[in-house]
C-alpha cells in the first residue's frame, strides 16, 4: 500500500508522527505537506495529496491541519476525490464502508497523536460495503461530474 501525507504548519509535529506510524507498519507514504513550521498554506497539501490520489499514484491519502478542515475542503475540489474529516475511529470507519473516501483528514489541534492513529487505523481496515452505498456516490460522482442530481428515491 502507498499513501500520500500532507499538511500545514499547524500540522508538522502530527505528521510526523503519523508518517513514522505508517511506515512501521509498512506503508510506503509520498510526503507534500510542509516540514517547517513557519506558515504553509493548506490548501497547497490538500491539493497535493487529491492529485496523487485521483491519479492512482497512490492508494490514498492522509490530511492534517488545524482541524483538518479547511485541507479537507482543498482536496475535495479535485475531481474524484472523496475527502472525510474524522475525529475518532467509527466516522473514520463509516467514510470509508459507506462513503468509499479516499482521503482521511483530522486537525492536530483537535485529536491527540493517540486518537489519530486509531482513526488512520479504523480507516485503513475498513472496507467499502458497496450495494446500496454504491448507488449513493453514484449520486454524489453524479453532482460531481454533472452540477445536477436526478432525484431518486
Amino acid at each position: 500500500m502507498k499513501l500520500a501525507i500532507g499538511n500545514d504548519h499547524a500540522a508538522v509535529d502530527m505528521k510526523r508522527e503519523i508518517l513514522a506510524y505508517l511506515e512501521e507498519k509498512g506503508i510506503e507514504v509520498v510526503n507534500v505537506g510542509t516540514d517547517k513550521k513557519e506558515r504553509f498554506h493548506y490548501p497547497v497539501a490538500g491539493y497535493r495529496v487529491a492529485k496523487l490520489v485521483a491519479s492512482g499514484e497512490v492508494d490514498g491519502g492522509v490530511l492534517i491541519c488545524g482541524t483538518g478542515i479547511g485541507i479537507s475542503l482543498a482536496a475535495n475540489k479535485v475531481k474524484g476525490i472523496r475527502a472525510a474529516v474524522c475525529s475518532e475511529p467509527y466516522s473514520a470507519k463509516l467514510s470509508k464502508e459507506h462513503n468509499n473516501s479516499n482521503i482521511i483528514a483530522f486537525g492536530a489541534r483537535v485529536v491527540g497523536p493517540d486518537m489519530a492513529k486509531m482513526i488512520v487505523d479504523s480507516w485503513l481496515d475498513a472496507k467499502f460495503q458497496g450495494g446500496r452505498h454504491g448507488d449513493r456516490v453514484a449520486m454524489i460522482t453524479e453532482i460531481e461530474e454533472t452540477g445536477t442530481l436526478k432525484e431518486e428515491v
